[in-house]
């Protein structure tokens, strides 16, 4: 196998089909590219009652410092109507200069690039001076409870620590080198249930009609704007996204009804705030709205989802230079760099080492016809290759 060359690299991959959380094998695949480069490879099986068990991937060359990780997920989610893809959605087909096939861009093709990276920087340079290693989950796409925070909980407990990360997610929207994302906003959602009672529509007066409670709850939730943006991250924003009563008659008043949000929150602030200003509105509200003039306050139960993401901002200058010069290098694009979008496993990856994330283009992700410019791929190569080699030698190895 040719490792140095990330078209045949994504290939094997992308015929693996890996579909959360079934390793399909994705990680044999790249243990068998990584270990003929010198990698010591262990794949590492993650459970959790309740949850299936998750297949993972850590690989390591070097024994000293400085330490860079790449991160990265082999599971794809499922490719839904295979007879809508164009070309098979685990063939790996070349057509009109792309190529076909779910995890293209998410995120096979992050890794597959940076495997010919490391292994064109041995051919040429020999081992890297200090270590690089691979932790790779199939648990990204799923639950990620047997993946990435395990896998690094796992690998620092023998001794394992980096010195900065870079995640392959498909950062880019539009054209390779447009955004290097150098932080994520904090997530959080849950859940508000309007008790009521229920009755016939034609008798409100003997019932109470918790929509109309949940609609006044939802709305104290979205407004006003929790703040107007940071220097680093767009302003906070909840979204209510399911309104449920579990009615199916148009002439009954349901007995409850629940609304779910989720509020993506900059570093204005913590997961612990956050969830006081959402009690504080929805406390607020709740005294002021009644289900029916001359009625109690609105009773209501707030349930949390469990694990929420906390926001940061990664400020690793040699790090973020690095990898901006090698695009620069590369392609003559100065990236912008972002905290736009949603979480990645990057969330884990701050609490032991500087992280960013760049690369691929996004667009067609999780789409039927996922697929990615074959001419991307040796580019980003490049931009990888030129990376390593910046920031081993910033590093002073």
């Amino acid at each position: 196998m040719t490792v140095t060359d990330p078209v045949q690299n994504l290939a094997t991959l992308i015929r693996c089909p890996s579909v959360t959380p079934a390793e399909g094998g994705a990680l044999a695949a790249l243990e068998a590219m990584l270990a003929p480069l010198g990698f010591a490879v262990t794949r590492v099986v993650m459970s959790e009652p309740g949850t299936p068990d998750v297949e993972n991937l850590y690989a390591r060359i070097g024994t000293e410092g400085p330490h860079l990780m790449f991160a990265g997920h082999t599971d794809v989610v499922p490719a839904g109507d295979e007879e809508a893809w164009t070309h098979g959605p685990f063939s790996a087909e070349i057509a009109g200069g792309e190529m076909y096939g779910r995890g293209a861009v998410d995120m096979k093709g992050g890794i597959a690039c940076f495997v010919a990276a490391v292994a064109r920087h041995i051919e040429s340079h020999g081992a890297p001076g200090g270590s690089i290693s691979f932790l790779i989950t199939g648990d990204e796409e799923g639950p990620s409870i047997n993946g990435t925070e395990k896998l690094l909980q796992w690998a620092a407990e023998r001794g394992e620590r980096w010195d900065a990360c870079l995640v392959g997610e498909p950062t880019n929207p539009e054209r390779l080198g447009d955004m290097i994302k150098i932080g994520r906003r904090g997530s959080v959602s849950g859940a508000i249930t309007v008790h009521g009672v229920q009755g016939h529509a034609a008798y409100p007066h003997l019932a109470d009609s918790p929509v109309r409670g949940v609609i006044a709850l939802a709305a104290a939730l979205m407004d006003p704007p929790f703040d107007a943006g940071t220097a680093d991250f767009q302003p906070s924003n909840l979204e209510v996204t399911t309104i449920d009563v579990g009615n199916r008659a148009v002439n009954v008043i349901p007995s409850k009804a629940t609304a779910s949000f989720n509020i993506r929150f900059n570093d204005t602030w913590t997961a612990e705030t956050v969830q006081d200003e959402i009690v504080r509105r929805l406390d607020e509200a709740a005294a002021d709205q009644r289900l029916r003039p001359g009625r109690a306050p609105v009773r209501y139960e707030l349930k949390w989802a469990e694990r929420p993401s906390h926001v940061f901002l990664t400020r690793d200058d040699r790090l973020i230079a690095s990898l901006s010069t090698a695009i620069e290098t590369a392609i003559g694009r100065v990236p912008k760099l972002s905290t736009t979008g949603g979480t990645s496993d990057a969330r884990y990856i701050k609490d032991y080492c500087p992280v960013v994330e760049f690369g691929l283009v996004g667009q067609t992700m999780h789409m039927v016809d996922e697929r990615v410019a074959v001419a991307d791929l040796e580019t980003l190569t490049k931009i990888y290759q030129t990376f390593i080699s910046r920031w081993f030698g910033d590093a002073g190895a």
